[in-house]
């Protein structure tokens, strides 16, 4: 799959007045890298197994959409479907229809968080979860189109990391400029420089959280994420992908608390990761002293 900008997300649906209803299917073919890993594959799916975690909060009408999407495109690939979906202490009926969801597809794991504890914090109870090799995260509000994973899949035989950005971002003018605000700020700060490091369409083979434990618990954990890759010299390759409007529920992600959150836990985790950073060149400048 190549990406194309006029792209849509409902090419298997056609919009008649305010109704949704099926048209024909969108005909799929594998790439030509799909096709070789699926001549050495026993079981006819390019990979193995894959743990997809959706982060949930306040999206009751959108979680079986996102389970749905999910089962229809990652079985093209993968012979095992893990879909862990983190409920983040929602208010609405999030938590009984995730439990119901659960209950009735083996392949979706119900999390649930008592309180709101943050985006952060449901993304790591999701990748604590993760039972599979590979793991991949996206939001559960549908601003994706999941069939897309395939562009990521290409390349992350030979990545530790492969990223999303998104080519054109469905969202606010505000929206745009705090993230381009963000974006600016985690480059200086920190050192991380990708095009989009908040793009929820990300895949991650299981290492990359081995050795520590994430600690952010808000918008920060994407930006934690990167930088420590980053100081761990892992490789990131960065692949453009569709983005769309929202189409059920609502962003808290310009919420002024998140965004406050956001700030404090970028200068906590300058400082934490400047330590190790610090100790490791003074450990080589010793080393070249004493030759």
């Amino acid at each position: 799959m190549e990406y194309r900008k006029n792209h849509s997300k409902h090419a298997d649906y056609k919009v008649t007045g305010s109704a949704t209803i099926p048209a024909e299917p969108r005909a799929f073919e594998y790439s030509a890298r799909m096709k070789e890993r699926i001549a050495f594959s026993d079981t006819g799916k390019p990979y193995k197994g894959i743990s997809v975690v959706f982060p949930a909060f306040n999206e009751q009408d959108n979680v079986q959409r996102a389970v749905d999407a999910a089962l229809k495109s990652f079985e093209r690939f993968f012979d095992q479907v893990e879909i862990i979906v983190v409920d983040d202490g929602s208010t609405d009926e999030t938590c009984e229809r995730l439990d119901a969801i659960a209950e009735k597809t083996p392949q979706v794991v119900a999390k649930h968080h008592a309180k709101n504890r943050g985006y952060g914090a449901a993304l790591r109870t999701g990748i604590e979860s993760a039972q599979h090799e590979l793991i991949f995260f996206s939001d559960s509000d549908l601003q994706f189109d999941l069939d897309e994973i395939e562009l990521l899949l290409d390349w992350i035989d030979h990545h530790d990391i492969v990223t999303g950005y998104r080519a054109k971002r469905a969202d606010p003018f505000i929206r745009k400029m705090n993230a381009w605000g963000w974006g600016m700020l985690v480059k200086t700060v920190l050192g991380v420089k990708v095009k989009d490091i908040d793009c929820a369409f990300k895949l991650f083979h299981k290492h990359v959280f081995e050795g520590y434990k994430l600690e952010s618990v808000g918008a920060m954990i994407n930006t934690e994420i990167l930088a420590r890759a980053k100081m761990n010299q892992m490789t990131i390759k960065e692949v453009p992908v569709n983005h769309y409007s929202r189409e059920v529920g609502e962003q808290t992600g310009a919420n002024i608390k998140v965004i406050f959150k956001a700030f404090r836990e970028l200068f906590e985790m300058y400082s934490k990761l400047r330590k190790p950073q610090a100790a490791a060149m003074d450990l080589a400048v010793n080393k070249k002293m004493s030759q």
